[in-house]
């Protein structure tokens, strides 16, 4: 069964909150470190925005667990330039989080959760548009990187 992609996002956040309530030695800070780490969650909030608007205006499903309802190929806007902005979005703000807050595990854990979005969420993506698009997906898979 997979879980969702905010849950896969929401748990480094949560075990970082949980790790620094247990070991607070795990925290760190630095200068700026406000200041870094909400250009970094705005960022993500923005990406996030934009991606489920670029959605909505081509009239197509947003639902990550079933890709293969999607009725028209998102290709423009924000897609131009990552064909996962959505994730993307999510993975700048669990940073934001981590950074904002100085938990060194929630940091830690990031790219377990990019990994099995990677592995179990984009993947499976890419083989359902595949099997709706086929060479415009392509096609678009040529012209825009996977994440950045």
């Amino acid at each position: 069964m997979k879980l969702p992609p905010v849950i896969v996002f929401a748990l480094p956040v949560l075990i970082g909150w949980a790790a620094d309530r247990l070991w607070p030695v795990t925290g760190f800070s630095f200068a700026a470190q406000d200041v870094i780490a909400a250009v970094i969650l705005l960022c993500g909030v923005g990406l996030l925005l934009l991606a489920v608007t670029g959605f909505r205006l081509k009239k197509t499903t947003v639902n990550p667990l079933d890709p293969g309802q999607a009725s028209a190929l998102v290709d423009d806007g924000i897609y131009r330039i990552s064909r996962n902005p959505m994730y993307l979005g999510m993975a700048l703000f669990v940073l934001g989080v981590g950074l904002g807050q100085g938990w060194s595990v929630t940091i830690a854990l990031l790219p377990f959760a990019i990994w099995y979005i990677n592995q179990n969420q984009i993947l499976p993506e890419e083989a359902a548009l595949r099997s709706r698009f086929g060479a415009d997906y392509e096609h678009y898979c040529q012209r825009v990187r996977r994440w950045i």
